[in-house]
């Protein structure tokens, strides 16, 4: 069968799929399953002043009815997504978001409330002899931000919904139980960052069932509605998350301790296998960060490339100021970095000569000044034209400071990389010396 859904505030398009507002959409529990995208909830209330103490307060019958509303909607939410889940069976996948900054509802003849964007979740109580699950009374939804999604490894076919994100699945909260209650003993948990933290899971509500899941990035309308139809019309025939008791461990079916004994073994050699990808990955990103001195444009990125190549000559790195202080037993050097999609202008020439005259005038420290430019960093290398202007050359070439291209750089330190100690010291020294343009020496 065809479900039929409901998509609230989240931007699907698909033919089976009507797209609503939270507070003006049909009811829930019309339809078999409720896709919904809280992160604009709280926009109903943002024109609430925030009070000293960083809220939002408004106090009913002073607020020309926005508190009652606000409450009123909730409520009937809440009822609403109870019946679709409990009543009906059906399915309601909310992505996963931090609860934000809540509205407090003061009111002369009644308690104060607290709306955010879960108030509308209804509540389940899950229950074992050993523990107990509340939710979303317990639930914590702590703003975290990543792209290290580990997938748990589920039939569900929500994970499988994940699998077809990937690369795509930036998640913003991580999901926690307030009193430290072991999520996976109740819920089907089908994610984690790299460090365990929940960031999707499908929690049971009596033959419904829930889904927190990330958002993502860089995917169509048409192509995540596609993959969450496909679970929800897989979900009808799966069966959800039912804990086993203590005592089952007990009972073995015929074959079952040589599949788990195997199972474990290959667990092991994943885990390990899976380490050893981590260090590789770690050492191959270091292994390649130079090259980004061809094309980065961010400070970070070009004053991490370039001190890769300057250890790589032989020099002790420091950062300064916006660039490096290189230093060795030929001499010190302060340097500058600058990229551009043109030829790189004077500025960064006069940030230098700024430096270098503060080095000699106030510490006493003179200090050979090198300006590393990356000029046109969209192009090859090899076919860029001069990547600065005349007057940067001239600049340059007056003061005596040193005017090298990123390439130059990067080719450079492979050689010295390369070469024996007398090789790489002369190369470091040559670098040093030369005032004005450097000019690569030849092979």
């Amino acid at each position: 069968m065809i479900p039929r859904l409901l998509a609230i505030e989240w931007m699907l398009a698909h033919e089976g799929l009507a797209r609503e507002g939270f507070f003006d959409s049909p009811s829930f529990s019309s339809v078999d399953a409720v896709l919904i995208d809280p992160l604009s909830i709280p926009t109903h209330w943002s024109r609430v002043t925030i009070d000293g103490s960083g809220d939002r307060r408004t106090h009913r019958g002073h607020d020309l009815g926005l508190g009652r509303a606000v409450a009123t909607v909730m409520t009937r939410r809440r009822r609403e997504a109870s019946d679709l889940l409990l009543k009906a069976g059906g399915t309601l996948v909310c992505r996963l978001r931090p609860r934000g900054r809540p509205l407090y509802i003061l009111s002369d003849d009644g308690p104060s409330e607290q709306m955010d964007r879960y108030s509308w979740l209804p509540s389940v109580s899950l229950v074992d002899r050993q523990h107990h699950l509340a939710f979303p009374a317990n639930a914590r939804f702590i703003p975290r931000r990543g792209s290290d999604v580990r997938f748990a490894g589920t039939d569900s076919p929500f994970e499988a919904y994940l699998k077809r994100m990937e690369g795509m699945l930036e998640y913003e909260a991580i999901f926690q139980d307030l009193l430290e209650t072991p999520i996976d003993r109740f819920t089907t948990v089908l994610a984690t960052n790299r460090v365990g933290d929940v960031i999707a899971v499908e929690i049971p509500y009596g033959e419904g069932r829930l889904v927190l899941v990330p958002p993502t990035r860089g995917i169509s309308p048409a192509s995540e509605a596609a993959a969450l139809f496909e679970a929800l019309t897989k979900s009808g025939t799966h069966s959800g998350f039912e804990g086993a008791p203590d005592w089952i461990s007990s009972y073995e079916t015929e074959g079952e301790p040589a599949l788990r004994d195997e199972l474990s073994s290959l667990t092991n050699r994943r885990d390990k296998l899976v380490a050893k990808i981590v260090e590789t990955q770690e050492k191959y990103n270091a292994a390649t960060r130079m090259k980004r001195l061809l094309f980065a444009q961010g400070r970070r990125a070009l004053r991490q490339s370039a001190e890769d190549a300057c250890r790589a000559l032989g020099f002790e790195t420091e950062q300064a100021d916006e660039g490096l202080i290189i230093r060795s037993d030929d001499g010190d050097a302060r340097m500058m970095l600058a990229a551009s999609e043109n030829a790189v202008d004077v500025q960064p020439y006069r940030r230098l000569l700024g430096l270098v005259d503060r080095d000699r005038t106030e510490n006493a420290d003179a200090k050979k000044g090198i300006l590393v430019v990356n000029g046109f960093r969209h192009l090859d290398p090899r076919q860029r034209s001069t990547g600065y202007s005349e007057a940067v050359r001239r600049g340059c070439a007056s003061q005596g400071f040193c005017l090298i291209t990123s390439y130059d750089l990067f080719r450079l330190a492979l050689q010295a990389a390369a070469s024996s100690g007398r090789k790489q010291a002369a190369l470091r020294k040559r670098f040093l010396e030369t005032d004005g343009e450097f000019e690569f020496p030849a092979s």
